[in-house]
């Protein structure tokens, strides 16, 4: 097994981020209900040694892995990946809001796999077909779930949901709330985005500097979107700023206005913080 190479005097990095893809779709079939399937060449037959040698390689302590939208609410793949790295990896789960008995269903996941650390919603244009509202009975049943157990709830959204998604924020004040991949702003307007940044305001949510390749082509560092990540990160700051994808330099090179200690908040150390993960 894979060992952390964090010790006990440096802030952890951590990626909240992976999908973790298998090619043996006889064991974890993709969903019926999967909007997108995977490339065939991003599977391959032992998909969670190959994301640990990529973590050590990019010098990461730890990661929260994402369970994918293809799998649908089947989470077998996830849980043998948490059963065989139990120390280094957490995990999330995703259910259908139309399903009544989804919240039964996560507590139950939740039971027998503790390591399960937070339940994820998908809204934004093209993903209609999964989420109507946030108003929707569903969603309202699934986010009380998820505070009755401790998750934190992350949410793929873009703009255009982020009006709906703060009257959800607002009732559960004490739930922790992760925006993923800076809320696609290219999948918005102006307007729409400036309710993205007003949630900045509420104490409780937290805005993931990733998925900076969906809008931005000049990796590794993505340079051309200086300007953006800036004016997202004062809306923020850096306690409700967190890391999930590229290099941990990305960091450095877009928070260089933050300080080397709260830099290291949002390579690892407020996601330490929010999953007490010592």
């Amino acid at each position: 097994m894979t060992i952390s190479t964090a010790s006990s005097s440096r802030t952890p990095v951590i990626e909240w981020n992976a999908h973790i893809f298998s090619r043996d779709t006889s064991r974890y079939p993709f969903h019926d209900r999967a909007v997108y399937k995977p490339n065939a060449d991003r599977l391959n037959d032992d998909p969670l040694s190959d994301y640990l040698k990529r973590l050590d390689d990019e010098q990461i302590d730890r990661a929260v892995i994402v369970h994918p939208e293809p799998y649908g609410d089947d989470h077998r793949l996830i849980l043998d990946c948490l059963q065989r790295e139990p120390d280094r990896l957490r995990g999330t789960c995703l259910y259908y809001p139309d399903d009544a008995q989804a919240p039964q269903k996560i507590a139950a996941l939740v039971r027998q796999e503790p390591r399960i650390v937070a339940l994820r919603f998908h809204a934004h244009r093209g993903k209609e077909q999964y989420l109507n509202n946030f108003d929707d009975e569903g969603v309202r049943a699934q986010w009380k779930a998820a505070a009755d157990l401790g998750l934190i709830v992350e949410l793929h959204i873009g703009p255009n949901y982020a009006a709906q998604a703060a009257a959800r924020i607002k009732e559960y004040p004490k739930v922790p709330v992760l925006i993923d991949h800076l809320a696609e702003p290219h999948m918005g307007n102006p307007i729409e985005y400036a309710e993205v940044l007003a949630l900045g305001r509420l104490p409780n949510v937290y805005m993931k500097l990733s998925g900076l390749n969906h809008f931005a082509k000049d990796a590794p560092q993505y340079e051309s979107a200086l300007n953006f990540t800036r004016l997202v990160a004062d809306a923020f700051g850096p306690d409700q700023m967190v890391w999930g994808s590229g290099t941990p330099s990305i960091v450095d090179t877009h928070l260089a206005h933050f300080s080397a200690s709260d830099r290291a908040k949002v390579k690892g150390g407020t996601i330490t913080r929010l999953l007490n993960w010592n």
